[in-house]
């Protein structure tokens, strides 16, 4: 009797050390992006793994919509949540519609941050920002004035969707800065959805449409590739320029047949890696998100929450030719 105690003890320890080991190395977080197939969220999703392998016990669960909706990605946070996840960490196609099913996530005791392209405060804990939105317009207005002829002339815009929260918080940042670059005048601004095939059409039409336009800016890498084709495509390499933000790995070509001189990008393998270590941090309760907060973000140090409940991770980075074959080769 006394053996079959001690062996029945045995065992309800080892099936608690089990499932203390099984909570300690199940977290789950799932990294939602605007959609798949975008050589951007792809750069991010290794970063996130790489915080994952260097955390431990984590998975990223990497997952979007075929197209960049906010009914797609809804239909993702409710699969998310059925599974059980620890952690959703959204780069949102709409900042109001996905609240309801974030709000949900929460009440199920998931951790929920955006990072990239934000959603209202009251569907996340906090927003990982990129960079600041401030010095992103800032840098985008200076990008299209390096490549007009003495900073001055017509300009456009071509964005992702009319309710990308990051494009219009950039675009509008751009709007307001524009007093403090005197040469530039903005035409227009067309919407590509984040669609190669949308984004191509919109840029060629805006040409068409509007031929004193020397410079498109795109502030999407979907949307700055798609007009550097367009530029090269029709013959107006040296007649019309596109910049923006894009990836090194995608515009190399754009930079040497001439269609861009340059261009700007924060790291998305860091952004990727950054809103990874976050998520974990909430869901381990090292730290609570709130405004004031400094978070551990491995070998991004630590990122300081502020007051909107928004934290910034870098400033955007210029590529051009003289450093474009070195970065083309990472992300």
């Amino acid at each position: 009797m006394k053996l079959a105690k001690t062996l029945a003890l045995g065992v309800a320890l080892a099936v608690a050390m089990m499932a203390g080991t099984a909570s300690a190395k199940d977290i789950k977080i799932g990294l939602v992006v605007k959609s798949l197939g975008n050589g951007f969220f792809d750069a991010a999703n290794k970063g996130a793994q790489e915080a994952a392998k260097e955390l431990g016990g984590v998975e990223v669960i990497y997952t979007g919509p075929t197209s960049t909706t906010a009914e797609g990605q809804i239909e993702v946070i409710n699969s998310l949540i059925a599974q059980g996840v620890d952690a959703i960490a959204v780069s949102a196609n709409d900042p109001d519609a996905l609240v309801p099913a974030l709000k949900k996530a929460t009440q199920r005791g998931i951790k929920v941050i955006s990072w990239d392209s934000g959603v209202a405060k009251e569907g996340r804990i906090l927003q990982l920002n990129p960079s600041s939105n401030e010095l992103i317009g800032k840098m985008c207005l200076t990008l299209a004035k390096d490549h007009l002829e003495g900073g001055k002339g017509d300009f456009a815009i071509l964005s992702a969707t009319t309710t990308s929260t990051n494009q219009n918080i950039w675009i509008d940042q751009m709007k307001k800065q524009l007093k403090d670059f005197p040469g530039l005048n903005l035409v227009t601004t067309v919407y590509g959805d984040d669609l190669s095939d949308k984004s191509y059409r919109e840029a060629e039409g805006l040409l068409k449409s509007n031929p004193n336009v020397k410079v498109i800016v795109a502030p999407t890498t979907v949307g700055v590739l798609a007009a550097s084709k367009v530029v090269e495509d029709k013959g107006l390499v040296g007649k019309v320029y596109v910049t923006g933000l894009g990836l090194p790995s995608e515009m190399a070509g754009a930079i040497k047949s001439g269609a861009t001189k340059e261009f700007a990008i924060w790291n998305p393998i860091d952004l990727g890696y950054s809103a990874t270590q976050i998520a974990y941090r909430l869901v381990k309760g090292e730290t609570d998100g709130k405004p004031g907060s400094e978070i551990n973000a491995g070998r991004m140090g630590k990122i300081k929450v502020g007051d909107n409940g928004e934290a910034a991770m870098a400033d955007p980075f210029v590529y051009n030719a003289s450093n474009i074959d070195q970065f083309s080769k990472v992300f």
